[in-house]
């Protein structure tokens, strides 16, 4: 799987490639797809909700540019796999999932990472963030926003860089956030996506 990201231009940096080395994406799927677990493609991990495609998560991976101890607010942790990808790429994690059965599922696969202990496991609405441990200097958004959420933008320190999905409930297009040292946002869009829809208070109002 790593060499296949490797040789189509999506794993781009040496320590990219040592997390996805180090964190087994085949304890991060439900059982009847581990044979599946390192095909390029998203997975069912239940409750409607699933595991983003290898790809998808390297070019996210790489649009955040995370940096030693970056600070990173996730919003939809699934089943738990970026959130240690994060933490092997040396980040401090703050990640909530609103689906209760998905939080017990992701604490349960986070004892197979080798950084657990540099990540916060959240449940609640997530589409606010999580303002008691703000400013963060990354956010990485999951799941598809009907627009970029207020409160996740305050929460984003300057000079900070959000990845969020925006648009429909089924397609949407990946915003890459910036926030100048003064507080301006620069907005460009990578590309057309398709993710979960985002469900909260700032989400899509179904669920």
């Amino acid at each position: 799987m790593v060499h296949l990201l490797e040789s189509q231009g999506y794993i781009k940096n040496p320590q990219i490639r040592d997390a996805f080395l180090q964190v087994d994406r085949a304890n991060f799927v439900p059982e009847k797809y581990r044979s599946k677990a390192y095909f390029d493609t998203p997975l069912p991990i239940g409750h409607a909700q699933t595991i983003s495609a290898p790809s998808m998560v390297a070019i996210m991976l790489h649009l955040l540019e995370i940096e030693q101890n970056s600070k990173v607010l996730e919003i939809g942790t699934g089943s738990g796999y970026n959130a240690c990808l994060l933490a092997c790429l040396g980040a401090r994690v703050f990640t909530i999932e609103r689906l209760y059965p998905l939080y017990e599922m992701a604490k349960e696969n986070m004892k197979q990472c080798p950084y657990r202990d540099r990540i916060t496991i959240l449940f609640g609405d997530g589409s606010g963030g999580f303002p008691k441990e703000a400013p963060y200097q990354r956010i990485m958004v999951t799941c598809g926003a009907p627009d970029i959420p207020k409160p996740l933008v305050e929460q984003l320190e300057n000079g900070g860089i959000m990845v969020i999905p925006v648009g429909g409930t089924f397609f949407q297009e990946l915003y890459v956030v910036e926030k100048d040292s003064n507080g301006n946002l620069r907005k460009r869009i990578w590309g057309d996506v398709a993710f979960v829809p985002m469900v909260g208070k700032y989400g899509h109002r179904w669920a």
